[in-house]
């Protein structure tokens, strides 16, 4: 473990949450551990970048009696704040969890937690993402001590072989035991399946004002994807990278004629 001293927690929960609590004190037993975390919740948050404000850093004290640092900024303002200067040590590896809800499929593009490891990919520092696999109507509090046992698995793994260049691991661990997690599958992104609705209401002076809801989302436990694998007691691995781009796409588009644009003014 001599390739990785130094190991930022962060997560979009915020920095008071239990699973960022449990998933810093498994990382204290194979590095030093810096947390830098949102001083609130910025679930759903995507990746974000502030750049309208100034950005602040505070210490706090954690349940356990612990130092952390907190900002106001989102969660992948708070790994750019710590990888840009903010702390004079180099950071070896970036943590973000434990999220209390999966985060599978199309979710990657909305969780806080997981673009907080590609703003970390962005500055060529490793990056992991650890959720949760239950949902929205699970009775609180969480038990987070087997995923974070296995998040200490993971990074120990990683720090072993070496995250190839350019991609973070989307860590999805089943809500069970850790004698009932039946072992782990390397995944690809599974069919998230959303029942958003919008709810249009009208405050007390007439304005009208929207909310997102509807229920929580599914999946379909497809056999190699992520949904299917923490369906099955897996946990899930899924490797990712920012290059969205659809490469299949290129030849086709290519075909259309571009060289020679039909201009109208019609």
């Amino acid at each position: 473990m001599s390739e990785i001293k130094h190991i930022l927690v962060t997560n979009d929960d915020g920095v008071s949450a239990p699973g960022l609590l449990a998933l810093a004190q498994e990382m204290r037993k194979i590095a030093n551990v810096i947390i830098l975390a949102p001083d609130r919740n910025w679930s759903g948050s995507g990746h974000v970048k502030t750049l309208d404000r100034p950005l602040r850093i505070k210490e706090v004290t954690l349940s356990d009696g612990t130092t952390a640092l907190t900002s106001d900024g989102a969660p992948s303002d708070c790994v750019a704040l710590a990888l840009l200067g903010y702390f004079d040590e180099k950071i070896d590896l970036v943590v973000s969890g434990i999220n209390p809800i999966a985060n599978l499929g199309h979710d990657v593009t909305y969780s806080g937690t997981v673009t907080a490891a590609m703003e970390a990919i962005i500055w060529e520092v490793p990056g992991l993402a650890f959720s949760l696999g239950t949902n929205d109507n699970h009775p609180q509090p969480l038990d987070y001590s087997s995923a974070a046992i296995i998040a200490r698995q993971v990074v120990e793994k990683t720090a072993l072989h070496k995250l190839q260049s350019g991609m973070l691991l989307n860590i999805n661990i089943p809500y069970l035991p850790l004698e009932q997690i039946k072992g782990t599958r390397i995944t690809r992104q599974g069919l998230r399946v959303y029942r958003d609705r919008l709810d249009r209401r009208v405050d007390p002076r007439g304005r009208e004002y929207f909310w997102f809801g509807g229920d929580a989302p599914t999946g379909t436990p497809e056999e190699g994807t992520d949904v299917g694998a923490v369906a099955a007691g897996y946990v899930s691995i899924t490797p990712l990278q920012l290059d969205l781009t659809m490469y299949s796409a290129i030849p086709t588009l290519g075909d259309w004629g571009w060289d020679n644009p039909q201009i109208s003014s019609k």
